[in-house]
């Protein structure tokens, strides 16, 4: 069953042929698909060091292309940048073989994601995840400024689509507590001190977990600049609260910065529950875990 209603098939053979007629000197390389519950691409190992990554959603090639670009661009900007390892581009390849696309290469990184290796009741993780945050902060925007697509800018622009996964969620959810614990956020304030740069997704599956501490970051190429509180998401997604608590305190989160942080995580998990209820089961759990969290800390009188 597939995801999403314009998600595009391919396997490993039509990836063998790609590889094959575009990178020649992989050709020898074994092509082996990587399960996971992502909903942004399909994934190929190339050998041992090297992933090829295939968009599941339909689109014009050119504006597919400008985006695998501005991606390869976030990855190599941010490679090197903190002590945690990150995948780095290497190559963009052209559609072909009956995919439709242009499709990338980068670096493949070994270890368990978050998925695999829960790291919820480490503290330890919840400190490297503040340093990797941190250090993603210290990076500096250059002038540049969020660009008003996606999370990380108002947070009232996404009340329309909340308030539709809300009315889909009758059923699944309580969705009358929900709705009164984002009407208590939805409006509040911008944090002062402007925008810094951010990873933007920090949900389990882009998260590499080792002993319980933060052993890589997947997914990297949305870096860029966002309301200072996007990344904070990684609490909820992440942690319980105890670990949670040493995260917040670790980057020094005012109460503003904080309840903004379980806005943006509210608004990334509403919209998981039920549309991948049948066709993606982890990733709804993932937003149905995420929101009982966000329940429990949620202020006296809304939850």
């Amino acid at each position: 069953m597939t995801m999403h209603d314009d998600q595009i098939e391919i396997g490993a053979p039509a990836v063998r042929e790609l590889v094959r007629r575009q990178f020649p000197a992989w050709r020898q390389l074994p092509v082996t698909r990587l399960e996971s519950p992502g909903t942004v691409n399909a994934i190929f190992r190339l050998g041992d060091r090297l992933a090829a990554r295939f968009p599941l959603r339909a689109g014009a090639p050119d504006e597919v292309r400008r985006e695998l670009e501005t991606e390869a661009a976030a990855a190599a900007e941010l490679a090197g940048h903190t002590r945690f390892a990150t995948p780095e581009p290497v190559a963009i390849g052209e559609p072909g073989a009956g995919y439709p696309l242009p499709w990338s290469v980068q670096t493949w990184l070994p270890g368990q994601t978050a998925n695999e290796e829960d790291p919820g009741r480490s503290e330890a993780f919840a400190r490297d995840l503040a340093e990797f945050i941190t250090g993603v902060r210290s990076i500096g925007t250059g002038g540049r400024a969020f660009s008003g697509g996606g999370r990380g800018g108002d947070l009232a622009s996404h009340d329309p689509w909340v308030q539709d996964c809300l009315r889909r969620s009758e059923g699944l959810l309580d969705v009358p507590r929900l709705s009164r614990i984002w009407a208590a956020l939805r409006d509040l304030p911008r944090v002062p001190g402007g925008e810094v740069m951010s990873h933007k997704d920090l949900i389990p599956g882009n998260v590499l977990v080792s002993g319980g501490r933060l052993a890589g970051v997947l997914d990297v190429g949305g870096l860029g600049p966002a309301d200072p509180a996007l990344d904070l998401v990684g609490g909820w997604h992440l942690l319980e609260t105890g670990p949670r608590a040493v995260l917040r305190a670790a980057l020094g989160c005012g109460d503003l910065e904080w309840r903004r942080g379980m806005a943006w995580a509210f608004e990334q998990a509403i919209g998981l529950v039920e549309y991948y209820q049948h066709t993606n089961p982890p990733m709804s759990a993932l937003g149905a875990r995420t929101l009982r969290r966000l329940t429990e800390a949620a202020p006296a009188g809304l939850s």
